[in-house]
Formats: C-alpha cells, structure tokens, sequence
C-alpha cells in the first residue's frame, strides 16, 4: 500500500461466508478507510477448517489462508459462548455445537436443556471473540473481546443471530437479541475486539500512506 490519499478505500476481505457476521463486523469499519468484502465476492476461496484450540488460533487459521489467497487485506474472527456450569462448553466449538445440521435454534435448545436445573445465580456465562488482521505478506496482529453474561431460562428477541437469545446482560434484563443493534455493538464481545481491530487498521493505512 503506498500512496494512499485520505478519501482512498483499499479492500478488506472478511473471511467468513456468514452473512449475519459479515454485516455486523461491517458496522464497525464505516469509519475506516476500508471496503469491507464478503468471500463470495472475492472467491470461490476455500477456508480452512477451524482446527486450532483457541479462539486465537481459528483466527489466524482463517484470515491468514484468505490474505495469502487473494492477495488483499483479511480480516476474520472467531468467537463464542462460554457456560461455566458446562464446563466452558461450547466454547470453540460454538458454531458447531451440536453438529453440522443444526440451526441456531437448536443448538440454543440444546444449551437450555443442560442447564434445566442449574439456579439462576450459576448460569452465567460470556461471550469471547478474538479478532485476526493479516496482511498478505504475513504481518498478523490481534484484538480481543470478552462480555460477560448469563444464560436465560428461555430464548427471547428476535434480533441478532447465533446465541443470541439466550445471552443475557444481567444489568440490563435484556439479551442481546432484545437489543437495538447500536446498544449490542457497544456492549458485545465483537464490538470490543472490533475497536481493537480498527486500531490495528488505522496503523496499517498510516504506514501505507506514507510509504
């Protein structure tokens, strides 16, 4: 990247085929001097499996693979919901939990059905999502994000995607699929490392444009 005029947008590639994602990372990029891209867009570009053991891990695993493939700025994330009564379950296996068929609601049935007879004051949980950034030439850097929660005894909202339902943010007795988008991105665990991530942008373009 070189030369690079205030008003000039250079691609980002978001390496996921998650459309719920892809708009929601995109809320956090308007005042970056980026174009966010789906994969579709750009592909087809196969994506590794998420075979690491940290959030971390599958980060990299995806963003990396995607820069090298296309030749541009990626961007990927991998979060998910932790239970402390299910041990950290489903952790790094959020997105599939339960197995390849099944749909958020389901896997949220799922959750709620081990936790029937845990107590209100231990069905706490988080959100954790790690943030990758890496260039095609191999720089990677990191964000994290964590929002602390609990799960609630039935789903409620109509709203986000995922979890959602289920995650409750006790001082507002609202889960995130009962939240206004602005509220959700301020509170969520995505919106935390997405603020660590547009730092991380916000230096790469600086170094390009004076390159």
């Amino acid at each position: 990247m070189t030369n690079l005029s205030p008003l000039h947008k250079i691609p980002l590639v978001i390496a996921t085929y998650n459309q719920g994602k892809f708009r929601e990372i995109s809320q956090f990029l308007r005042e970056v001097r980026v174009s966010p891209l789906p994969l579709d867009r750009v592909g087809p570009i196969e994506v590794p499996p998420e075979s690491g053991e940290s959030f971390q891990e599958n980060a990299e695993i995806k963003a990396v693979a995607v820069a090298r493939a296309c030749g541009w700025l990626s961007l990927a994330d991998d979060s998910g919901l932790e239970v402390d009564a299910l041990g950290g379950v489903p952790g790094v296996h959020s997105a599939r939990f339960g197995g390849p068929k099944a749909t958020d609601a389901d896997r949220n049935r799922m959750i709620l059905e081990r936790l029937q007879e845990i107590p209100a004051a231990q069905r706490t949980a988080r959100f954790r999502a790690v943030v990758a950034v890496a260039e095609p030439e191999g720089c990677i850097r990191f964000a994290e994000g964590v929002c602390e929660g609990r799960i609630t005894e039935a789903p409620r909202g109509t709203r986000g995607f995922g979890y959602d339902p289920i995650f409750e943010i006790p001082s507002l007795g609202k889960t995130f699929a009962e939240l206004e988008s602005e509220v959700k991105n301020r509170l969520s665990h995505r919106g935390k490392a997405m603020a660590g991530a547009v730092a991380i942008l916000r230096e790469i373009l600086e170094a390009g444009a004076t390159e």
